[in-house]
């Protein structure tokens, strides 16, 4: 047999209830943040919502070194931890030249300028479709 354990006239606290896009946002947020304060290059955010099923915004950022990435990549990766989002998966992290952090939510990729530009990830997300043929 199951008891309300409420008295007569007692009413609940509100609850606030986030929802996804509250989450997504606020991390993307709390991403930014700890790449710009560690003096992160050429930060850019490109919104997938809605274009991705993988993830919802992909951050592209530069280091100026090896040892600049590296650290850029255990900073975020603490401040993820620290935020409730400690299983990020990380790759690269042992050469530095490129690492890649899956929070989920938020995919971060953090370059050496010299393979940021190799690859050039932004023009692949920014490439709008092609124009029908008349």
């Amino acid at each position: 047999m199951e008891q309300n354990r409420r008295k007569d006239g007692e009413t609940t606290a509100p609850v606030r209830v986030s929802g996804p896009e509250d989450d997504s946002e606020a991390l993307e947020s709390l991403i930014l943040e700890t790449l710009d304060d560690d003096k992160a290059e050429d930060v850019i955010a490109v919104d997938l919502r809605g274009k991705s099923s993988v993830t919802d915004v992909m951050v592209i950022a530069s280091g100026r070194s090896q040892r600049h990435v590296g650290a850029l990549a255990d900073h975020l990766l603490r401040a993820l931890k620290e935020a409730g989002h400690g299983k990020a998966r990380v790759e690269g992290l042992s050469s530095c030249d490129w690492v890649l952090i899956d929070a989920g939510d938020a995919v971060i990729h953090i370059f050496r300028p010299e393979v940021r530009s190799f690859y050039n990830l932004e023009k692949m997300w920014s490439v709008e479709p092609a124009k029908p043929a008349q």
